[in-house]
């Protein structure tokens, strides 16, 4: 395994220049990203919404769930957790962006050549995306870009689809996407909704694997 760059902001060794908000995916340091399982700061100006997590910046809401899905593992504690899927699931405030690593299941597009219709992508990020609707939805995992419009039954909502690239030469893993929000103050911000939630579950939080 080779040692890439993200050390160095880490230790503080290089500021990121832009305020960054991000998810676990499936090749992080998984005992580094325990020790922020409920969110924090994993570098200066790079900040971790935990293995799932819900803040604002501004007045835009962001919601996210770490790790990819393993159906024989979704109720361990490891991978993507059932009992993190579960808080999510209570949110009933509007979501402006989700983040996940894996594709929720069902956005294949016409990429035949990699997904085949129901047996790659994630089911809970499924569930989430029908519960949730929310305007934006972010993800990684298959090394494309690609993006699709999800229309949703109840009250036409529209959710907008968007995995980028890797992260190499060459390769379309960026894009800028412009986003109405009120005037700052423009700062992470502790969501109230996601608080009561997690206050509330905690009682049934898995202590053992």
């Amino acid at each position: 395994m080779r040692v890439k760059s993200f050390w160095k902001y880490y230790s503080g060794q290089e500021i990121a220049p832009v305020l960054t908000i991000f998810i676990g995916g499936n090749h992080e340091a998984s005992n580094y990203l325990w020790e922020l399982y409920y969110g924090g700061w994993a570098a200066p100006n790079i900040y971790l919404l935990g293995f799932a997590g819900v803040v604002k910046f501004g007045n835009i809401r962001i919601g996210g769930l770490s790790g990819i899905y393993n159906a024989p593992n979704y109720c361990l504690g490891y991978h993507v957790r059932e009992y993190d899927v579960h808080k999510l699931m209570h949110l009933e405030e509007p979501i402006d962006i989700f983040l996940s690593h894996d594709w929720p299941l069902g956005i294949t597009g016409n990429l035949q050549q990699l997904i085949q219709q129901g047996t790659l992508g994630s089911k809970p990020a499924a569930q989430l995306l029908e519960k949730l609707k929310p305007s934006y939805w972010f993800s990684a995992h298959l090394h494309c870009k690609f993006t699709a419009l999800v229309e949703h039954e109840e009250g036409g909502r529209v959710t907008k689809f968007l995995a980028l690239d890797k992260c190499l030469p060459g390769r379309k893993f960026l894009q800028i996407v412009d986003i109405e929000s009120d005037p700052g103050p423009y700062e992470v911000q502790y969501d109230e909704e996601w608080l009561a939630i997690t206050r509330k579950l905690n009682c049934v939080f898995p202590l053992t694997f």
